[in-house]
């Protein structure tokens, strides 16, 4: 038996997230239906991350066992043929026994896209946080700074979060805009809440309204009460932008830099 990885690039819109019970509606359900048919027997996949509902992915990692040899492409092509357009297939590799999609994971990157304009967008609407009032993104960025390092963030879980432990380490994350009216947010960190991303984004969203103060941010943190902390930003400019693994494994995430 082989077990291979995946990396799956997805547009979260049409669905209720990485697992749901609504049938049809589930990201993985449509991932292991195609693999099954194009292995010849059943599948079972396991995420590098799960992603809520209308949340997208450049480069979610997955992993399977089969007993079928194909070759990378092979397993590609045909299993992109059996998917919905909104989902896709972009790598594929045998990679060793002892790894895992979740557990082997040494952090994960999540990027945050606004468009920070008064003029509606129809184009991007299912893809970025339109946010109309004006945005100080020196200050966001200032603030987000607070949050770097292993810290209890129990400010900025959702109340059905079922991890056992509140405390995550944020390797790095930066605020800044691209193209005048994007504000890109980009978090890494070991791994993450349920929602934490998005409460962090509604709180930086209030920072830089000018509604709060930078300090206000290690404030809510310190707390660590979610009632404390600003609105849940919506899911939609929400991506899984990569995930990174020791070099043993030998799985490379792409530059994502000209996104």
């Amino acid at each position: 038996m082989m077990k291979l990885a995946f990396g799956v690039e997805y547009d979260g819109s049409n669905y209720y997230g990485w697992e749901s019970q609504i049938k049809g509606f589930s990201i993985k359900k449509k991932l292991e239906k195609a693999i099954s048919k194009i292995a010849n027997h059943k599948v079972y996949i396991i995420c590098a991350g799960r992603t809520d509902s209308g949340v997208h992915a450049y480069n979610q990692v997955i992993h399977f066992k089969t007993y079928s040899y194909r070759k990378n492409v092979t397993w590609i092509i045909g299993v992109n043929s059996l998917l919905p357009k909104d989902i896709s297939i972009i790598w594929a590799k045998t990679v060793l026994k002892d790894f895992h999609a979740r557990y082997s994971a040494v952090s994960r990157s999540y990027r945050y896209i606004i468009y920070n304009n008064f003029i509606r967008s129809s184009l991007l609407r299912h893809r970025v946080n339109n946010v109309f009032f004006t945005l100080n993104v020196e200050k966001m960025n200032r603030a987000s700074k607070l949050l770097i390092g292993e810290k209890d963030f129990s400010s900025f879980r959702a109340s059905r979060c079922q991890s056992y432990s509140s405390w995550r380490n944020i390797i790095q994350i930066e605020v800044y805009k691209k193209n005048d009216c994007f504000i890109i947010i980009d978090i890494t960190a070991n791994a993450f809440l349920y929602k934490m991303v998005r409460n962090i984004v509604g709180c930086l969203i209030e920072i830089g309204r000018n509604k709060k103060d930078e300090s206000w941010l290690l404030n809510v943190l310190n707390l660590r009460n979610r009632i404390f902390a600003g609105p849940t930003a919506v899911s939609k400019g929400l991506y899984l932008l990569s995930v990174n693994y020791p070099k043993r494994f030998k799985i490379l995430n792409s530059n994502f830099n000209n996104i």
